[in-house]
């Protein structure tokens, strides 16, 4: 619709972003599109996308395919570490754009997105709703993950000198 009323050119190259937990498209489009296997999906903190068998699974490849686009997949560390770093310069994102985020830091690594490419990421909810597994993270709680951005809560008086000297002490790379 958007190319007949003359406002893009052309289509935008789609990226698919999977769970590692929960990825039957992204096995499916590393076959070559050959045979799709629905999975039983593994727990993941991205859960609204914790699926193995989508439903819509034939218009996702078509989309796909019309786009030349791209499925990747992000590990748990990977998008833990991915909205953390993206809650640093102040979103507070949700896993599933942590997933997104990852997929665009490997693209951007591995040179499939470009420095100069422009890349528009969709985020889909809000962090509030995921805050007990932000606060694991930060508090290096999660088992088996490294928690690279984590950003451990530190504990003051209820005074505003208290919180004023942890903040001198925080900018001074003391703390």
């Amino acid at each position: 619709m958007c190319r007949v009323l003359g406002l893009v050119d052309r289509l935008p190259r789609l990226v698919c972003a999977q769970a590692a937990n929960a990825n039957p498209l992204y096995h499916y489009y590393k076959s070559g599109w050959t045979q799709f296997q629905p999975q039983v999906a593994q727990p993941t903190f991205a859960s609204a996308i914790q699926i193995g068998d989508p439903v819509s699974v034939d218009r996702a490849v078509v989309a796909l395919k019309a786009t030349n686009g791209i499925v990747a997949e992000a590990t748990e560390e990977e998008l833990m570490n991915a909205m953390s770093l993206a809650d640093r310069t102040g979103m507070f994102a949700c896993p599933h754009t942590g997933v997104a985020l990852a997929a665009l830091f490997k693209l951007r690594e591995e040179g499939t997105i470009g420095a100069n490419d422009r890349t528009v990421v969709v985020s889909t909810a809000h962090g509030l709703k995921f805050s007990q597994s932000k606060i694991d993270y930060h508090d290096q709680k999660i088992e088996d993950m490294a928690c690279k951005y984590a950003n451990p809560p530190v504990s003051v008086k209820a005074d505003f000198g208290a919180v004023m000297d942890v903040l001198k002490k925080r900018l001074k790379g003391k703390l």
